[in-house]
């Protein structure tokens, strides 16, 4: 079985980018005042959130086309008796 880093690095960025949309979506809108009140912190925790979605959903992929490709192969070792 070989290690996917979609998954795990998926899923950091998906946790980092809630709890960067939620502390922009909950903190005072004053503190935006020098980014001429873009709520940075919102907009880039909706980023991470989709590039963490993104690497989630592909490392699925892979996963499942490998689990696939397994039990394919396991599949016609048995039907034609050599291994």
């Amino acid at each position: 079985m070989r290690l996917d880093i979609r998954l795990p690095l998926g899923l950091l960025f998906l946790i980092f980018g809630l709890a960067l949309s939620l502390f922009g979506l909950l903190s005072d809108q004053a503190l935006y005042q020098r980014s001429l009140y873009v709520n940075i912190n919102l907009w880039w925790g909706v980023v991470l959130l989709v590039f963490g979605g993104a690497m989630v959903e592909l490392g699925r992929r892979s996963h499942r086309r490998m689990a696939g490709s397994v039990n394919a192969e396991s599949g016609r070792k048995g039907a034609s008796g050599h291994e």
